[in-house]
């Protein structure tokens, strides 16, 4: 199971689903990977807890709400830096296909 005790899982092959705890509750997860289920389960356990170790609240629903907010906020400064980054990436990839063109230009008049 995924959590912070690190217990074992409990995969089940035969319908691919995956016995996972995430903040103590028990979940049974399907997907084509288990080993990325359980991965994925596990940053969350790991969220959730660090938000309980922030806030006062026992709720599991507010700490389920709060620790995907954290998460959705990751995913957008990610994704935000993957975007302003792309001109350069482009920039950068037609700069080496124009100097690759060019040697293949050279290579061919001298051979």
């Amino acid at each position: 199971m995924a959590t912070a005790s690190k217990q074992s899982p409990t995969k089940d092959p035969a319908n691919g689903s995956v016995r996972v705890e995430i903040f103590d509750q028990v979940y049974n997860l399907r997907g084509s990977d288990a080993d990325y289920i359980l991965k994925l389960a596990e940053y969350v356990d790991a969220k959730m807890r660090a938000v309980s170790e922030q806030t006062s609240t026992v709720d599991s629903v507010r700490l389920a709400v709060l620790a995907a907010l954290n998460i959705a906020d990751e995913y957008h400064l990610l994704k935000r830096s993957v975007e302003t980054s792309e001109p350069e990436v482009r920039q950068r990839a037609s700069k080496l296909a124009s100097a690759l063109d060019e040697i293949l230009q050279e290579d061919r008049r001298a051979g």
